[in-house]
This record gives structure tokens, C-alpha cells and sequence, in this order.
């Protein structure tokens, strides 16, 4: 991540866009599955983020992780704020990521505004999020090129050996961009 982090600091770049997914999997038997059910999704599933450029270019993509795992939980696994700190980017996430700031002053990431029962969002909060939505389209946009791989909707194995098979399409992913 580092020398990711470094490429997109030397072409000029001052933010990365951040998301997390999952990628759904064949169910397994055995109580050793059940890590992988995604309550969220209702649907058994692998969990992995990814960093990608302004224009939604793949740059990083963590470790597979078990479908119940949140963003936020991958995220300070990964020592992400660190990450980006070290090679001078910001980074927009979604309402996933809320509460990941550590330092309030200095941002590092940037969600959007949540409302609550008791808090309605205001004309601005609600402007600010639509800015944020739009200029995080591009991460998504990342995502669908990613899962058009068809090998991964037939995914049937662990974590450990679906992450050597994410950054393999990483790669491929980069040459087939770079054409």
C-alpha cells in the first residue's frame, strides 16, 4: 500500500477514494463458514477494500476477510489512517468509515454527515453528502470492473487464498487499463 500510496502522491494526487465490499461466495458447509455470513447482505460472502485513484483505477485492495467483517474493522487492521498519512493523501469514504478520524483537526479521511432519529441532516449536511456521493462514484465504478471477473462469482474457498487471487486481478486489471 505503501508504494501505492507513493505512485498517486508523485503523479500530484492529494486523495484516493476508499470503499469496502462483498464479494459473494458459494456457502460452504461446516461450522467454519459461518464467519462468512454477512448479516448486512444476508448472504455468505468475502470482505476486501480497495483504494482506488480519482478516476476509479484499482490501486490497492486488501486482504480477504470474513463477510461479517465491517469497514471500519478492516480499515484499522490495515493501519490505513497511517498509510495515507505516510505518503501525504486524504482519502473519501462512505458513512462505513464513520468514526475512523482520529484527529479532527487534521482529517485524513472524509465521510459524509449520518442522520439519527433525533437529528435531522440540514440543507447543508444534505448538499455536502450529494458532493461526496458524486465524487466518490468513481470507487464503484472501480468495484464493477473488478467483480466483472467471472472467476470470482464461483468463489469457493478462504480467505487466505482469495487474496492471492484479488491482487493476481489487480494486476490484470492494471495491464488491461493500461492498453
Amino acid at each position: 500500500m505503501d508504494r501505492a500510496g507513493k505512485k498517486i502522491a508523485k503523479r500530484g494526487g492529494e486523495v484516493v477514494l476508499i470503499d469496502g465490499t462483498l464479494n459473494p461466495t458459494v456457502r460452504r458447509t461446516g461450522a467454519a463458514n459461518r464467519p462468512n455470513y454477512s448479516g448486512k447482505h444476508c448472504r455468505h460472502g468475502l470482505h476486501f477494500l480497495v483504494l482506488t485513484d480519482e478516476n476509479g483505477r484499482l490501486i490497492w485492495i486488501s486482504a480477504a476477510r470474513p463477510g461479517r467483517t465491517h469497514d471500519i474493522t478492516a480499515a484499522r487492521r490495515d493501519h490505513i489512517l497511517t498509510h495515507l498519512r505516510a505518503a501525504g493523501l486524504g482519502a473519501l469514504a462512505d458513512l462505513g468509515f464513520l468514526g475512523l478520524i482520529d484527529d479532527s483537526d487534521d482529517p485524513v479521511i472524509v465521510t459524509g454527515y449520518k442522520a439519527t432519529r433525533a437529528r435531522k441532516l440540514t440543507p447543508g449536511e444534505k448538499q455536502a453528502n450529494r458532493v461526496l456521493a458524486a465524487a466518490r462514484a468513481p470507487v464503484e465504478h472501480g468495484f464493477a470492473h473488478l467483480k466483472t471477473w467471472r472467476i470470482l462469482t464461483e468463489l469457493r474457498t478462504d480467505p487466505a487464498r482469495a487474496t492471492d487471487l484479488l491482487r493476481a486481478l489487480l494486476v490484470l486489471s492494471s495491464l488491461e487499463l493500461s492498453r
